[in-house]
């Protein structure tokens, strides 16, 4: 077998896969593929091993291992302090008053180089929370437990060594991962006061993973969560954002809205329990729009439309109004929502703003819930409203609109593309294409006046349309050269002949129109 040599650390010792996999095979009862380890971060664990201290992956990594699921951050804990840390890598970070230390990928690739390779945190011991999100002081431990116990869920708290693939479960992470159940560590209530963001993360990591919260997991976080607003704004939108990201946003919207964090998050969402809609809809505005996310989610489409589409009738509790009754009748059921697009955008910009999303994704989303109600009878809206539409939203978001609606409908439990969509679709590209016109001619009305001496009159309109013509029918025709000599052929022709010749070729250019507009509509099924 040919050795896959790692790397030689400082000490000079070196280590190989096929070695790692020995020892992995001697402890079968750990369920951890060691070839989804970098190699930079086996690399790393070995050094600490080589200089005699003890090293384990820990956390969210060790979790993702277990369960087979993509790691992202590689996260190693070990009883070096930051100062025994630094030396022993080439390239390293250290910024924090937590003693986490960064190692910095070298090498000569580009895309990677300057990556974090893994960071490193002593084993820690935490005092009070103060502040409800960070310890008051740190005091390094010896020992890996103290470090654990500290830990928010028990299927985070498993620090795990791959080099003598051992595993260290203090708190049953491995039974709660094969029962998929998010249990805090020790006292809930504890963990929960230490750490307020952990009322949120729980909620993320039960959507994310599609586990279920504990039972007195849960209760802790519907007793806490008031302390949620100990937290910024900018932390609880990085994990708002998990959660919409997610494949199942739905639970986890409705998760937040359970357990009362919701209402120190989003409470404008809250609104619309309860706020009936009458007509088409059969959802209250709150269950539509936790409906029309879901569509959005199950479209993997980005953030700014799954936002959109949770936002888009968020004003509508804000608006509705019983319609007036007719002739006389007892009052009507029915309830309008006049400017709830308005109202709507407003409330989304201060959500937005509050929850310091980036501008460019406030803008969008803005936008967007402002122009999702443009639709109307299709048998009667005009190709130049349609233009207008997308001159407020712009052409590279005019289909991103498109999808707001069709969240939209879905929202309601209707077919994702009826007629009228397609139709839209259709009057969309048509507006969008590229015209039939004299504009696609190598010369224009400015050229034929200041260098080919034509005198403005309509015979200019005639050899502009009998040009088109002819380039239509042979775009190689097309060159500067050939229509100048072309030109100066059709001023030779009388104002009779020449107007014949000119409207015949507009007569041609509408024919084609018509022929891409119908190749348009069979497209859509129009």
């Amino acid at each position: 077998m040919v050795e896959h040599v790692l790397a030689k650390d400082e000490t000079g010792v070196r280590f190989s896969l096929p070695a790692l996999f020995k020892m992995a095979q001697s402890h079968p009862q750990i369920n951890i593929d060691i070839s989804k380890i970098p190699t930079d971060v086996l690399f790393v664990v070995q050094t600490l091993k080589n200089k005699g201290f003890e090293a384990y992956l820990v956390g969210g990594c060790v979790r993702d291992l277990i369960i087979g699921r993509e790691v992202k951050d590689w996260d190693i804990t070990t009883n070096a302090t930051p100062e025994q840390i630094i030396p022993l890598f080439s390239k390293t970070v250290y910024e924090n008053n937590f003693g986490t230390v960064m190692v910095i990928k070298e090498g000569e690739n580009e895309a990677e180089k300057g990556s974090v390779i893994a960071e490193i945190t002593p084993y820690r011991l935490e005092t009070t929370y103060s502040d409800k999100r960070h310890p008051d002081a740190v005091t390094f431990s010896q020992n890996v437990e103290d470090d654990l116990k500290r830990r928010d869920f028990t299927i985070n708290a498993m620090a795990y060594c791959p080099l003598l693939n051992e595993l260290i479960d203090l708190y049953n992470g491995q039974q709660d991962l094969k029962d998929k159940i998010i249990r805090a560590v020790g006292d809930p209530n504890t963990r929960f006061e230490e750490d307020a963001l952990r009322l949120l993360r729980a909620v993320r990591f039960s959507t994310v993973l599609n586990f279920a919260i504990e039972s007195d997991t849960l209760s802790a976080i519907i007793k806490n969560a008031s302390l949620i607003k100990n937290i910024s704004n900018e932390r609880i939108r990085d994990e708002f954002t998990k959660i919409i990201m997610s494949d199942s946003p739905m639970i986890g919207i409705g998760l937040l809205e359970k357990v009362g964090l919701l209402k120190y998050i989003i409470p404008e969402l809250e609104e619309g329990i309860g706020c009936e809609q009458g007509g088409a809809h059969i959802f209250d505005v709150f269950e539509h729009l936790v409906q029309a996310l879901g569509h959005a989610a199950l479209k993997k489409w980005p953030l700014e439309v799954r936002l959109a589409a949770l936002f888009h009738d968020i004003g509508k509790p804000r608006s509705r109004r019983l319609a007036p009754s007719l002739l006389g009748k007892a009052p009507s059921k029915k309830y309008t929502f006049y400017g709830h697009e308005v109202i709507g955008a407003r409330m989304t910009q201060k959500i937005m703003e509050r929850l310091k999303f980036p501008n460019k994704v406030t803008d969008l989303v803005v936008t967007l819930v402002r122009q999702h109600m443009f639709f109307s009878d299709t048998e009667t809206i005009t190709l130049s409203a349609v233009r207008r539409v997308v001159a407020k939203v712009g052409k590279e978001n005019i289909w991103t609109l498109m999808d707001i609606r069709e969240c939209d409908r879905v929202g309601m439990k209707k077919k994702e593309a009826p007629y009228r969509l397609r139709k839209y679709h259709a009057m969309i590209e048509e507006v969008l294409r590229d015209p039939i016109s004299v504009s696609q001619l190598k010369v224009d009305g400015n050229i034929l006046m200041n260098e080919l001496n034509i005198k403005p009159s309509p015979r200019m309109g005639w050899i502009l349309y009998s040009l088109l013509e002819e380039v239509l029918d042979d775009p190689l025709k097309n060159p500067r050269d050939y229509l100048d000599k072309r030109v100066g052929e059709l001023d030779k022709l009388s104002d009779s002949d020449l107007k014949a010749l000119g409207e015949k070729a507009k007569e041609t250019k509408e024919e084609l129109e018509e022929e891409e507009i119908a190749k348009l509509h069979k497209k859509h099924g129009v």
